[in-house]
């Protein structure tokens, strides 16, 4: 399960793993940001709150993730990753030669400095 928080007046989508993600997590991200993007906006931000990543319920759920990904990243401008995780550094370098938004890593914790990075500190 994803649970999402969206910020409509800064236009960023906060979101966080549960549990071992699955197919409809995806759907339900889509139907969050379809509809702005269908109106001709873009998400200023994407944050991923992770203290863990759980992994995806099936390979199915796996296809999901990266056809969201491959379907929504033209559309947002910066994606903040706030975890811990050690993977996360080397994710970030790779994840960015294949989206077009700009990455960038902060610890555990630091969720309001995300939310700082992509707004230009106006909140």
């Amino acid at each position: 399960m994803i649970d999402q928080h969206w910020d409509t007046d800064h236009s960023i989508l906060t979101v966080r793993p549960e549990s071992a993600l699955s197919t409809s997590d995806f759907a339900a991200l889509a139907r969050t940001v379809d509809p702005k993007i269908e109106h001709g906006e873009d998400l200023a931000g994407l944050i991923i709150d992770a203290p863990r990543f759980p992994g995806w319920d099936s390979l199915g759920a796996m296809v999901s993730h990266f056809r969201f990904v491959r379907d929504h990243h033209k559309h947002v401008k910066k994606i903040a990753v706030v975890t811990d995780l050690p993977i996360a550094g080397i994710a970030q370098h790779l994840v960015s030669h294949f989206i077009a938004a700009q990455i960038r890593h902060f610890p555990a914790g630091q969720l309001t400095n995300a939310e700082d990075w992509i707004t230009g500190g106006a909140r």
